[in-house]
């Protein structure tokens, strides 16, 4: 089979990113950005992505979907959305990341994702440090956030990070960002991204894919 057509089949079977799985719409305004670094916190931790989406969607439906609701919340709300979305192993722990991590955007940039974007003058380097900033975005909480956020931040394009590049590998597809985007051009290099990631993450995403194409 072709690289082409596997990227094809890829893109077809598993193109969702994991904001839309979210349900967020994501757009470049404060509440969507801050619904997504809130899911990216959540999908970093050591749990099932499945989990963490889950659990972000809860925290939504009961109201957190801005830092202002976030931090008004109080610690026992934010432990039990966690635990209606399944994520109970880190709920307490991440209740009050989240809370702080509130505070922090809140404090640092006005509630407004947008303004730390700014900052960083087109920098993808600077903007996934800065991202680290907020409690419990390590290094792949911020890779998260910038694979998905490139879709209406475009200065961080093509951001294909070690996970998604592992899912290229499984696939026997070309290993560098430039070459897989120049394969799907004219594609959302997020919906690609998340494919990648989600052949990484699961073995039997590349045994359909395989068949399919």
């Amino acid at each position: 089979m072709s690289d082409r057509a596997t990227l094809d089949a890829l893109l077809e079977m598993h193109g969702t990113t994991y904001a839309d799985e979210a349900g967020i719409r994501l757009r470049d305004t404060p509440q969507p950005l801050y619904q997504l670094l809130v899911l990216s916190d959540l999908l970093s931790a050591r749990i099932r992505a499945s989990v963490a989406v889950a659990a972000a969607r809860a925290l939504y439906a009961h109201g957190m979907r801005t830092p202002h609701r976030m931090a008004d919340a109080t610690w026992q709300q934010r432990v039990d959305a966690l635990g209606e979305g399944g994520y109970r192993r880190y709920d307490e722990r991440t209740a009050t990341q989240l809370g702080d991590g509130a505070v922090l955007l809140l404090n640092a940039y006005r509630g407004d994702l947008r303004s730390l974007r700014r900052d960083a003058d087109g920098d993808t380097g600077a903007l996934r440090s800065a991202l680290q900033r907020f409690p419990g975005m390590g290094p792949t909480g911020a890779d998260i956030f910038l694979r998905e956020v490139q879709t209406v931040w475009p200065e961080a394009a093509p951001y294909l990070d070690a996970k998604a590049l592992q899912g290229a590998q499984h696939l026997g597809l070309p290993t560098s960002p430039a070459g897989l985007t120049r394969m799907v051009k004219g594609r959302d290099p997020a919906v690609l991204a998340a494919a990648l990631v989600r052949t990484a993450l699961d073995k039997d995403v590349a045994a359909s894919v395989r068949s399919a194409a």
